[in-house]
């Protein structure tokens, strides 16, 4: 029994596969506020699975998926892996490190290789923007994007807003809407796929977004995406309920975008006395990996009341389980979703 049978909310999206037509899951920009719910709907029969002692499904037994990641990751590549496992799934991962990329094959060669090999399944982590969509293309089966280049992460949205909604549940609010909350989010806006990601997913179930970066960290034009745009940290936490930091991503920095990281920790860096401007009882998030120290204290990153940075790592298995079960489930034949989208 899947979760839409059993979810109380299943009437908020249309019957079987047209609560989420699409064949692949490359960007929160494809989906619909509906299709949003759906999948996060969908998570919740795994997140009680995953707390179970016996963490395993047979849903995807008999399908192989592959992991194919470009880019180095632990979190995101661990959680796909146990993701698929606990599904029953043959996983296979793919590192860029052994893969033939590196001798100069085209990553169009790689998809059309990947395909031969009748994968039910494929998640691609790439460093370039539209690489997953360009993939996509050229294979027969579903395609999940694991983070492109500065494009999107959308995993990483929906658990983010998972989790959110969990602490929400546990505090007594609704979690079902974020209209009211006022979100804010510091760090590295510019290289961050993650930013644009949840930018998307938030507006999108009501919440309003604070985006705020050093000037040369904020992309130009944000604002036209709905974002409140702010420079000064400060200002941006007045009465925010959520603060969401990022890291700096100096691995896709050319040239010097901040003074140093202790000036950038002076002027962006969460304390617990900057938490303080924020709204009574802010919740804070990072999607990790932590620089404690720089963009985030350790007494702030640890506040067992206020912080939900492992509550995210935690839900980010159970929305991966919960998009490759909803992907596969025509190729799998089951009831109501066997048509062509």
């Amino acid at each position: 029994m899947t979760a839409s049978q059993t979810q109380p909310h299943a009437s908020r999206y249309p019957a079987g596969a047209q609560a989420f037509p699409h064949r692949d899951l490359l960007g929160i920009g494809q989906l619909e506020r509906h299709e949003i719910l759906f999948l996060l709907d969908e998570a919740e029969q795994w997140v009680d699975l995953n707390r179970q002692r016996q963490k395993h499904s047979d849903s995807l037994a008999g399908l192989t998926i592959i992991n194919a990641f470009f880019e180095n990751s632990t979190r995101t590549l661990l959680s796909f892996e146990i993701a698929g496992k606990r599904l029953g799934a043959d996983v296979v991962n793919m590192h860029a490190a052994q893969s033939s990329v590196k001798k100069g094959e085209t990553l169009i060669d790689t998809a059309i290789t990947l395909n031969a090999m009748r994968a039910d399944a494929i998640v691609i982590r790439h460093g370039s923007s539209g690489a997953t969509g360009l993939i996509a293309d050229k294979v027969d089966c579903p395609v999940l994007n694991a983070g492109d280049g500065q494009h999107e992460h959308p995993t990483q949205a929906l658990l983010d807003a998972l989790a959110l909604r969990h602490a929400l549940r546990e505090r007594g609010q609704s979690g079902d809407d974020f209209t009211g909350l006022t979100i804010t989010i510091c760090g590295d806006i510019l290289h961050s796929r993650v930013a644009r990601s949840n930018l998307l997913c938030l507006q999108a179930l009501g919440a309003t977004v604070r985006l705020c970066a050093p000037p040369a960290l904020m992309p130009s034009g944000i604002e036209a995406m709905g974002a409140q745009v702010f420079h000064d940290f400060d200002a941006a936490l007045d009465g925010a309920d959520v603060v969401m930091m990022l890291r700096l991503q100096t691995e896709r920095m050319s040239g010097q975008f901040i003074p140093s990281a202790r000036e950038y920790h002076y002027l962006y860096g969460l304390t617990a006395a900057r938490l303080a401007k924020a709204g009574e009882g802010a919740l804070v998030m990072h999607p990790g990996p932590m620089n404690r120290g720089v963009e985030i204290d350790s007494d702030v990153a640890d506040m067992i009341d206020r912080s939900i940075i492992t509550r995210q790592v935690e839900m980010g298995v159970a929305i991966r389980m919960a998009a490759l079960d909803v992907l596969t489930r025509r190729t799998r034949g089951v009831a109501g979703w066997r048509e062509t989208a």
